[in-house]
């Protein structure tokens, strides 16, 4: 049996995505960077040249979209922040929120560790995923550097997903991938 793949390119870098039947009639592109350093670096650099200079620190969800942010963060030389989807004991005087995850179809909890506080209170923030799909980790991480004193001025990530592009026209990000029906 082969397996369907939609091919992309990703900032000059070429790849065929699998696609997953994710309801009836219903697939997507899966789209995983962990481990790609060449996807990972060529997103870092377009992103770099297309966010705003004016940010104090990232923030990012784990666990596909960390290499990215890092890689992002080394360019700007400004830090960045994992909201976790766990909270580890470690984690002292830490915030939550609560997100309906796509994939998990589920309520789930998005964590900023204490230790992190202080690069969120007063700052400027940029959000960074892998896909946005639906908004819910954005909006998540976005709840999160509210409640911590912070304020969300971009959004980027590597691909905005669906079959309405302009719906998410104000994500900076270098392609679309189209939900696939039939």
């Amino acid at each position: 049996m082969t397996q369907d793949t939609y091919q992309v390119d990703i900032c000059g870098v070429r790849r065929d995505l699998p696609l997953f039947e994710v309801a009836p009639g219903v697939r997507i592109a899966l789209f995983n960077m962990l481990g790609d350093y060449e996807v990972v670096e060529a997103l870092a650099d377009w992103l770099a040249g297309q966010v705003p200079a004016d940010f104090d620190a990232i923030m990012t969800a784990e666990v596909k979209s960390i290499p990215l942010a890092h890689a992002l963060s080394v360019r700007v030389r400004k830090p960045y922040i994992v909201s976790r989807k766990t909270r580890k004991p470690y984690m002292l005087g830490s915030l939550s929120v609560e997100v309906l995850s796509i994939t998990t179809g589920a309520p789930q909890l998005l964590w900023l560790d204490g230790k992190d506080l202080h690069l969120v209170k007063g700052k400027r923030i940029l959000l960074v995923d892998d896909v946005i799909s639906t908004g819910s980790t954005l909006a998540g991480m976005t709840k999160l550097v509210e409640e911590a004193g912070g304020k969300v001025i971009a959004e980027a990530a590597a691909f905005t997903e669906g079959n309405d592009p302009e719906k998410w026209r104000h994500i900076i990000a270098p392609a679309n991938l189209p939900v696939f029906l039939g």
